[in-house]
């Protein structure tokens, strides 16, 4: 039995794979980058005064700010229907053959933020003040966090919205403790107002192949006319003859930023019924 030894100056070594960042990467990377700047180095802004004064403090069925409280209800509808529908894609079975399991996770992440808000909200408007507010944002920095990532994984590939997604996912909570312990809620409008404009951003690009079909501009659209009725709580309030606040309208009309969302989950478990694949 004879054994061949290689001159050491034939071995070959394996390759290693340094999985290179994208273009695209490399520009959500520096977004980003840019943004945890300015939460750390921003001016100092100070929540308004009178944030916890809002204009519908009516009691219904013994419940204190009952329209507030109450009009929280469609983000749990709407969190429950998207679990649902995302569920499957997530976890594979029915509509993973034609799917994005990435995107569906990081839809279930959403979706689940929903009814975090949901409950979260709740609570924060039973009895209105810093901590409960505190609650409130952590809840919405999940769904914050789901829906960043799903915009970012439709325009970059999975890998950069997973990234995102994990990015949300630990800056939130830094950035509502940052606020309640400095009283400096710049770290906050850098999470909340900066993930929009990069969400505007993405939705003028070209999707990447298989990326969920959602329509990213009404998702816009309807966050920022929620953003326009809790500015316009009171004259609202004055508007409608002390028949429905602005505060609680952006509840409303906030929730059915999901339905984009939703129409896209659907649109795919009709494609999968027909037997038709996505490319």
């Amino acid at each position: 039995m004879r054994l061949s030894v290689k001159p050491a100056g034939t071995m070959k070594l394996p390759k290693l794979s340094v999985w290179p960042m994208a273009g695209m990467e490399i520009r959500l990377a520096v977004i980003t980058l840019v943004l945890i700047l300015l939460a750390c180095l921003g001016p100092f802004v100070a929540q308004p005064d009178g944030h916890h004064a809002f204009a519908d403090q009516r009691m219904l069925l013994g419940i204190p700010f009952a329209l507030d409280v109450l009009s929280n209800l469609p983000f749990a509808i709407w969190g429950l229907a998207g679990l649902w529908l995302a569920w499957p894609v997530a976890v594979g079975g029915h509509n993973a053959a034609i799917g994005n399991r990435p995107q569906g996770w990081q839809a279930l992440i959403f979706f689940a933020g929903l009814l975090l808000t949901a409950a979260c909200s709740i609570w924060y408007h039973l009895n209105p003040g810093d901590a409960g507010l505190a609650v409130d944002r952590c809840g919405m920095a999940v769904a914050f966090a789901g829906l960043l990532g799903l915009a970012v994984g439709s325009r970059a590939g999975g890998r950069a919205g997973w990234c995102m997604t994990t990015v949300v996912l630990m800056l939130g909570p830094v950035a509502v403790a940052a606020w309640s312990m400095t009283g400096n809620i710049m770290p906050w409008l850098a999470l909340q107002f900066g993930g929009l404009l990069m969400i505007i951003w993405l939705a003028c690009l070209a999707p990447v192949p298989g990326a969920l079909p959602v329509r990213w501009f009404m998702v816009i659209f309807f966050y920022a006319l929620a953003k326009c009725l809790e500015m316009a709580d009171h004259p609202v309030y004055e508007w409608t003859g002390h028949l429905v606040s602005g505060h609680s309208l952006k509840h409303f009309v906030a929730g059915l930023a999901a339905w984009p969302v939703v129409s896209a989950l659907l649109q795919r478990w009709v494609t999968t019924s027909r037997g038709v694949s996505v490319q």
